[in-house]
């Protein structure tokens, strides 16, 4: 008898989920949270490279989905509207985080740069021929400003479509385009140079 229940789970839209959400149904949300809680948290850790934020997050944003389900319109792709509460979330995460640091940094009369991972920090036993490890991907991710990280996150590692992405930060298409390709030309180019220097 589980078996058509679990089809039935995988054939349904989120969007009709939300939907039978909005009308009481609370396994609805269970599925949703299933559904969307590792991508988000991968796209959210990525974002702010810290776990434990990434988890509050996350969890903030399903409680935001709980909180505001009437809120939500089938105008838009569901995925579209979690991805711009989570995004939203990570983004203000980040603006405390470094108006914390700053605050801290300044009260001690210490310099910000002092603070910066400097590039010897990288193991060169974890670049090995031209296979960059997961870790030295993400630090160099860590290193992009915040608006080049979120995109180069959305398209290349969480697979949306410019379009979606445009709708989650609301910039025009083109603008996304040319933030991918300019994140893309940084990675490239300092990711090189590691393979460089350990050639």
């Amino acid at each position: 008898m589980a078996e058509p229940q679990k089809t039935l789970e995988h054939k349904i839209s989120d969007e009709d989920l939300i939907e039978k959400f909005q009308r009481g149904d609370l396994y609805a949300y269970d599925l949703i949270v299933k559904r969307y809680k590792d991508q988000l948290l991968n796209f959210v850790y990525r974002f702010l490279g810290n776990q434990e934020e990434a988890e509050d997050v996350v969890q903030e944003t399903f409680l935001r989905v709980y909180r505001n389900r009437h809120a939500y319109q089938r105008v838009a792709k569901f995925s579209t509207w979690i991805y711009t509460i989570a995004g939203n979330l990570a983004r203000t995460e980040l603006r405390r985080r470094n108006r914390r640091r700053f605050f801290s940094l300044s009260s001690l009369g210490v310099d910000d740069k002092e603070y910066e991972i400097s590039d010897a920090m990288l193991n060169p036993e974890q670049v090995t021929n031209t296979v960059l490890s997961e870790e030295i991907i993400q630090r160099e991710i860590n290193k992009l400003s915040a608006k080049f990280r979120e995109v180069i996150i959305l398209r290349d590692i969480q697979e949306l479509s410019y379009e979606e992405i445009s709708k989650i930060i609301r910039v025009p298409i083109g603008t996304v385009k040319s933030r991918v390709n300019r994140a893309r030309l940084r990675l490239q180019s300092r990711l090189k140079h590691l393979l460089d220097k350990n050639k």
